[in-house]
């Protein structure tokens, strides 16, 4: 498949922009549930789904969003939904609605892994429901932070500008790293609207953040210096400066945790592509190569898609020793229906 039909499905997905509602019409509020058959919850079952939600994310950035979701989703109907529907007392059951969105907002962005934007929209959007009823704030501004990074990656800057701006307007008070967490979004999706200026103080503001949470030594979910590296690769590649971008992501490459394989392999092949795109054929192959070093473990929409450009931009210089290495090795190892005829 040719790499731009990506742009066509991203129009499709976004041609009505998703409503989102503010932290006012949210909060407190969710439909009335009918009873389970449990007859009362604790926090023990609050633990519980907190525990398992965080399980679920390791495997995730382990094996990709095709592992995990359907286990998430799983975990979600036949466990979750059913501490939802039983009495318990008031503080107990806001955490569990509080646990409840998260899960939901990790599930989305599984989706989005598998490519199923749809999806993960309707899961985000029930994790804002959520949230705003148990008066989660951090769960609520990363889930319009979650929005803001699908859309950015499917081409629609807007929307990704909008959802950025809602998730750092709906928490005032965030501490540095959380700060960083939402400006570098904010720096992505201005620089993919033309909005150089605005791009490069968010960016600015990120940093400065950063700096101030790693000196307090505390880890906010997974954004760390290799992530804020990443948003700085986005940033610069969209403003055209790509030799900043590929340096950016290498840092990225050199700091990130082992741990976030699929995130890893994901990374590697853009820089790949970014190297390619200003004639380092040699060194986007090794690229590519490290990223096929991870594949066979990950089952990732995303990935997958990087992999069938990968044969496509890398086609034209098979009478490259390199090339034509890597293309035999993708050949053997990248699933069947992905490689071009």
């Amino acid at each position: 498949m040719d790499p731009s039909r990506r742009g066509v499905l991203s129009v499709a997905l976004f041609s009505v922009a998703v409503t989102v509602p503010d932290w006012p019409d949210v909060v407190g509020r969710i439909e009335a549930a009918q009873k389970g058959a449990r007859t009362r919850i604790g926090m023990s079952d609050v633990h519980t789904v907190t525990a398992m939600t965080e399980q679920l994310s390791t495997m995730d950035d382990q094996f990709g969003g095709r592992t995990a979701r359907p286990l998430a989703a799983a975990f979600l109907v036949n466990t979750v939904a059913p501490f939802l529907r039983t009495d318990g007392p008031e503080d107990v059951r806001k955490a569990m609605m509080s646990a409840a969105s998260d899960l939901c907002y990790l599930t989305g962005y599984m989706a989005v892994d598998e490519g199923l934007h749809g999806l993960a929209q309707r899961y985000y959007l029930k994790a804002l429901e959520f949230a705003g009823a148990s008066e989660d704030h951090l769960t609520y501004c990363t889930t319009l932070r979650g929005m803001s990074v699908q859309a950015v990656n499917l081409g629609q800057g807007p929307t990704a500008k909008r959802l950025a701006d809602a998730a750092a307007a709906a928490s005032p008070q965030a501490g540095p790293r959380m700060r960083a967490f939402l400006v570098g979004q904010q720096a992505h999706a201005a620089a993919q609207i033309g909005d150089r200026r605005s791009a490069l103080l968010y960016l600015h503001a990120a940093e400065v953040a950063m700096d101030k949470a790693e000196s307090r030594g505390k880890v906010f979910g997974s954004y760390d210096p290799a992530a804020l590296n990443y948003h700085t690769s986005r940033v610069r590649f969209e403003m055209g400066d790509v030799h900043g971008a590929i340096a950016a992501m290498e840092e990225s490459d050199r700091l990130r945790d082992d741990i976030y394989r699929r995130t890893r392999a994901h990374h590697r092949a853009i820089l790949a592509e970014q190297q390619l795109s200003v004639g380092y054929l040699e060194a986007a192959c090794h690229t590519w190569g490290l990223a096929l070093d991870d594949y066979p473990l990950v089952n990732s929409g995303r990935i997958d898609q990087r992999m069938t450009d990968m044969f496509h931009l890398i086609r034209p210089h098979l009478r490259n020793h390199e090339a034509q290495a890597l293309y035999e090795r993708a050949r053997a190892v990248v699933r069947p229906e992905l490689i071009p005829v």
